[in-house]
Parts: C-alpha cells; structure tokens; sequence
C-alpha cells in the first residue's frame, strides 16, 4: 500500500493530537523509509519485474530486515522505547510503535505472499489484492479519505501555511499515487531506491504544514 501508510498516521493525530504529523508520517512509513536505504547498501534486494502483481511491477523478494513480521515488531517496540525516554508520552509512544507494526498488516493485504515472518527462507504471507486492483484501488481510496476526514475535521489552520502546504502534500501523494499505478515501470532497481527516498519530502511537509495548524476544534 502508498496511501494507506499516510492515512493510518493522520487518524493517528486524533489519539495524539500533541504529536506533529511528521513524526506520526515516520511511523507509518517507517519500513519504507528504511527499505531504500537497505537496498542502496546491498542488504535487501528487490527486482523490476513486470507482471509480478497487476498493480506493480516491484518483486520485493528479499527484505526480511525492513519487511520481516519478527523485525517489524522489534523495531516497533524499539521506536516506542526511544520515543518514551525522549518524550516522556506513554501515548505518544504506543501510537508510534502501533503505527511501525500497522505498515506491515496494511502491506499484507496487498502483497502477494513475500512479507517474511522471520527470515528470507521462513514462510512468506500476502493476500494479494494486487492482483484485484478495483478492490486494492478503493480500498486505498477509502482509507485515504477516511484519513483526510479525520485530520482536517480535527484541525485548523492557523495562517497560509497551514492551509495550503498539507493541502499540496495530500494532493501530490494521491497523484503520485496514481502515476504509479498507471505509469511505466521504473527503468531500474536503483531508480526504485532513489525514488523511495522522496518520501521524506513527505514527512517534512507534514511537519511545516502541521506545525501551522491547531488541533482538537473538530467534534471528532
């Protein structure tokens, strides 16, 4: 999933309205701002392979660091740790470690069966809604709606900023959504990685354009 990821960590904000959507962006993005890190350094591996699923062409066949259930919930329960000792917000801190472990089941929805439970040679589960792109496509759709609704039902914005910056960041990841399912697959496994790396552009608009909203004036 793209949109999901985002959506999950907007509803987030209504559980911990004090926590900058930023930081709730890296927690629901968190496998997926590791993984292209990981295969620039030769760790995890993955290949362009059109065909591999109807709505994306990416065989993620080796990824049990970023992508590995055993991992993802370690590297939960770490991100709550280290948000709690550095934040002192045991809310705060379970909602962060909630959103880590929720990329993997929203993943598994759409994944054919390649998510490791432990390592590359355990056994690999996915329900693979990749290949039924109407029900993937809605699916998206209703969580990323779901997510705007709930974000900006529960905020304001307090100037320009925190009017239009969101509004840009929210309409980009739904067109860069829909030129990855409708666009030619990417030339290469480097371009993959270098691309996932714009999705800190994401996290960092989240945080200047949160960072000029008020929260908690909605009913919700």
């Amino acid at each position: 999933m793209f949109l999901a990821h985002f959506a999950v960590a907007m509803a987030a904000k209504k559980l911990t309205p004090k926590t900058n959507l930023g930081l709730l962006f890296i927690g629901g993005q968190f496998l997926d701002l590791l993984w292209p890190f990981l295969l620039l350094l030769g760790v995890e591996r993955m290949a362009v392979d059109p065909g591999n699923t109807v709505l994306t062409p990416l065989d993620f066949y080796d990824y049990p660091i970023s992508h590995g259930l055993l991992s993802v919930t370690l590297m939960s329960l770490v991100v709550g740790v280290i948000t709690f000792v550095l934040r002192r917000d045991r809310r705060e801190a379970t909602v962060l470690a909630a959103l880590v472990v929720s990329h993997w089941v929203l993943d598994l929805l759409v994944h054919r069966p390649d998510l490791p439970i432990v390592g590359n040679d355990s056994a690999k589960l996915g329900l693979g809604l990749w290949n039924e792109p109407v029900i993937a496509i809605l699916l998206e759709a209703l969580f990323f709606a779901t997510g705007l609704y709930v974000y900006y039902s529960g905020s304001k914005a307090k100037d320009r900023t925190g009017t239009y910056v969101p509004a840009i960041n929210f309409v980009m990841l739904a067109l860069i959504y829909i030129a990855n399912i409708m666009g030619p697959p990417p030339p290469n496994e480097m371009a993959v990685a270098i691309s996932a790396l714009g999705l800190w552009l994401f996290v960092g608009l989240a945080a200047w354009g949160d960072n000029h909203r008020l929260w908690g004036l909605g009913k919700l």
